[in-house]
């Protein structure tokens, strides 16, 4: 019997301006435009009996918060149907979309509080995705295929990978996961209405100087497989839903070129990843192309080629029932019996020395560096002036890291990381997805997936199973490094926040999950303690977006800079407006700051070739003195673009006061119209070159 299958993508792009983007933790990098729009996708799979969901939103990570809101309204709209134990939330790993959407104190100190803003478009965009999916549920058939995708990832803490065991390494021919996994969906037809893809990679392609809202490469990928499964319609349209899902990304980048010292051009430190002069911020990663945004072309592009690959290629059909599994866990307090003779358990959460070095694809500003075993008296000083030094009982649980911040013993305004985490698996026929909530390493990985498959083919009907990771999962805990890997204290063992044996606790937790599936005893599974849902002391940081002012004689939407009179196939175009804070345009879903149209001189009508969501386009906002701000549109023109005459508009709100209260009124404004023409003429007889086009 076929599934019923529905697939669903909606517009998740928060507040593009003044909101810290989440990923880099770097307090400078606030959003100020738009280099592509964020999306959720979801895929909804009923076998008649049971449901699941899986969404893979372009954010970060999924936040305990942003999950329990995104239930909430989904239990007020649909009852029982999509509960904490059917529907997993994972992100995409994009270092460049608002943050703010964090209950737990560490994560509002890094950007700017909890944001009501930020956190209202994430949650209506992720329930509207998965509302459009429910609505267009209809029979259908789901194919699976895996290959590998060479070029695109790099492991970049080595040093760690290799203090794991000599025998587990060589079973593996490279020391990050290659393997791309595609779920292809279509209906009884054999029409394709949509894709999920996990492979492991950091979405990091766009470095900590970008301060444009992007989905990075794996939302680019997104972007081309859409737009080829829905010709002519603009970014975000179209019934065709390609997810690219995060997977056990902890140690992986997509920077191929490595890690050198800017300062000199040579290759940083093997061990701590820093430069003679500079330390760990001059040493960075770069990417294959000539600058981010050609790395993101070219990550993204690869992952979109293997994707459409393996998707056009998928024969082996995926059929049997639908399950799941969920708990809450305290990941503080978990026990596991190693042996006959020994118990090892997790720690209160900490951080240690070497996540304030940060890694070769986003170094901190002090002078950290990782693999640090010891600690530093001169910040362990001003931390213990500050929130005060970590029990003994802490730091001996978490040796040999050395802590920075003893997270878990500080409760001040609110808890500083989480306790209850989710730990989930949902089976689709014999494709298990294993939902992490936070990043594994390449090895955590393997383990990992080989411990579940373990359980799960212990009965017939798992015998051919395929399992996989679905990093950044319902809570975000940072990283799970192996035990191994630990000891090195490199930044992601640094960030493994419930000591060396949170692998060993997660290893065991989905062991239970996996064999519960196995042996259809889920309902015998107990559901764990329910994580808080804090209503007050929650914080936000950021002021109210000021008033707008603009220069003497002159309107919102006037153009300061005007377009040339004539462009030629890979130029940029360029154009400035007099522009408001597009914070006061307030839910920009599905809306656009900018449109590129072309003149129809058949209809006589302006039609929008390009919006803010293109990649060829680029809105920056300019925040400049005096509350005058400026927005500058790029347009990049493709080679494909017909030649014509076009304009660029620029769409936004202004706020002044009248009298005392203040008054929200939108704006537009238009460049000049210019022509296109191309260099070029190929025509079969011979190339003409012109140039009055």
């Amino acid at each position: 019997t076929p599934y019923l299958i529905g697939v669903g993508r909606s517009d998740c792009t928060g507040p593009p301006a003044e909101i810290p983007l989440m990923g880099y933790a770097n307090p400078q990098q606030t959003a100020a435009g738009i280099h592509t729009r964020l999306y959720s996708r979801a895929f909804i799979i009923d076998d008649g009996s049971r449901r699941v969901v899986f969404v893979t939103a372009d954010v970060g990570m999924v936040s305990q918060r942003l999950r329990l809101e995104v239930l909430q309204a989904l239990k007020e709209k649909y009852g029982d149907l999509y509960r904490h134990d059917n529907v997993v939330l994972s992100g995409t790993h994009t270092h460049c979309g608002p943050a703010g959407y964090f209950q737990y104190t560490l994560f509002m100190l890094t950007s700017k509080g909890y944001i009501k803003a930020a956190v209202e478009p994430l949650v209506n965009g992720i329930v509207k995705s998965i509302d459009i999916a429910h609505s267009n549920m209809k029979p259908g058939r789901i194919y699976r295929n895996r290959g590998e995708l060479d070029d695109s990832s790099l492991n970049r803490s080595p040093h760690s990978y290799m203090n794991n065991p000599k025998d587990e390494r060589k079973r593996y021919k490279s020391n990050t996961d290659k393997d791309v996994l595609v779920l292809k969906f279509t209906d009884l037809d054999g029409d394709g209405i949509g894709m999920i893809s996990w492979f492991a990679v950091h979405a990091v392609s766009m470095n900590y100087t970008n301060r444009m809202v992007s989905s990075d490469n794996m939302g680019y990928a997104s972007y081309l497989l859409e737009e080829d499964k829905n010709p002519g319609e603009l970014p975000g349209q179209g019934s065709f839903v390609a997810g690219f899902s995060s997977s056990n990304l902890g140690d992986v980048t997509p920077n191929t070129r490595g890690p050198y010292c800017v300062n000199t051009g040579l290759p940083c430190d093997y061990l701590n990843s820093s430069c003679p002069v500079g330390g760990t911020k001059m040493c960075q990663a770069f990417g294959p192309g000539k600058d981010m945004f050609d790395s993101t072309r070219i990550i993204g592009h690869n992952i979109y080629l293997k994707a459409k690959e393996l998707y056009a290629n998928a024969v082996e059909e995926v059929t049997g029932p639908v399950r799941f599994a969920h708990q809450w866990v305290n990941m503080t307090a978990v026990t596991v019996k190693i042996n006959d003779t020994h118990t090892v358990s997790t720690c209160k959460p900490a951080l240690g020395h070497s996540f304030a070095a940060g890694t070769i694809d986003g170094g901190g500003d002090l002078n950290f560096t990782q693999g640090a075993v010891e600690g530093d008296p001169f910040w362990d000083g001003i931390r213990d002036a500050l929130v005060g030094p970590p029990s003994n009982q802490t730091k001996e649980c978490h040796h040999p890291k050395p802590i920075l911040f003893s997270t878990g013993e500080i409760n001040w305004p609110l808890p500083w990381h989480p306790q209850i985490v989710d730990v989930q698996i949902i089976t689709v026929g014999s494709v298990a997805v294993v939902a992490v909530p936070g990043e594994m390493t390449t090895m955590s990985g393997r383990r990992l997936r080989e411990a579940v498959k373990k359980e799960l083919t212990s009965v017939s009907t798992f015998r051919n199973s395929e399992v996989v990771i679905a990093g950044l999962s319902n809570v975000y805990t940072h990283y799970i490094t192996t035990y191994e890997e630990y000891q090195v204290q490199r930044y992601e063992g640094a960030s493994t926040i419930y000591g060396p044996h949170t692998l060993t606790a997660y290893l065991h937790k989905y062991r239970e999950l996996a064999k519960a599936i196995a042996q259809d005893k889920v309902s015998e599974l107990p559901v764990g303690p329910e994580p808080p849902f804090f209503t007050s002391n929650l914080f936000n940081l950021m002021a109210p977006a000021a008033v707008d002012r603009k220069p003497v004689n002159s309107s919102f939407g006037d153009v300061l800079e005007q377009v040339l009179p004539v462009y030629r196939q890979g130029d940029i175009v360029s154009v400035t407006f007099v522009a408001g804070n597009p914070r006061h345009s307030g839910d920009i879903r599905d809306q656009t700051f900018v449109t590129v149209e072309i003149y129809d001189n058949r209809t006589e009508n302006w039609e929008v070739v390009y919006n803010d969501a293109s990649w060829e386009t680029r809105f920056h906002w300019l925040k400049g003195s005096n509350r005058q701000n400026n927005a500058t549109v790029e347009w990049f023109i493709p080679s494909s673009a017909p030649a014509g005459s076009y304009r660029i508009r620029h769409f936004g709100h202004y706020k002044e006061l009248k009298g005392l209260s203040p008054v929200i009124t939108p704006y537009e404004g238009s460049s000049d119209v210019f022509s296109v023409g191309s260099s070029y003429y190929h025509s079969h007889d011979q190339p003409v070159h012109n140039h009055n086009s």
